[in-house]
């Protein structure tokens, strides 16, 4: 599903990583992570999808609001398990989103 974001601008956090194993435990942070974020001040909407390489961006109204996720204790969790149990590697990049554009069917 695409997220519904607001006018521009607004701040992108990509999140690519390269998974070294599955497991329902994963599965199940992946989920809470979702619920926690949407409850998050600043939090726009998230689009994830996973093949070989995994892409979730979230959408944040701003770098403080980026920041506070961040910063948020079960987030912190989730980013401590992945780098021991669950990543081989990753990546985080925040963007402005200056223009976006596109369709509904």
């Amino acid at each position: 599903m695409i997220a519904k974001t607001p006018s521009t601008p607004y701040y992108a956090v990509i999140f690519t990583s390269t998974k070294q194993s599955d497991s329902k435990e994963y599965d199940q942070m992946a989920q809470l992570m979702v619920e926690v974020s949407s409850k998050q001040k600043g939090f726009l909407g998230i689009e994830s999808a996973r093949n070989h390489i995994g892409i979730t961006i979230s959408y944040w109204t701003d770098l403080d609001a980026i920041k506070a996720w961040k910063s948020n204790m079960d987030h912190r969790v989730a980013q401590e398990k992945g780098r021991k149990e669950w990543y081989s590697a990753y990546k985080v990049r925040i963007s402005k989103v200056e223009r976006d554009y596109g369709f509904n069917v």
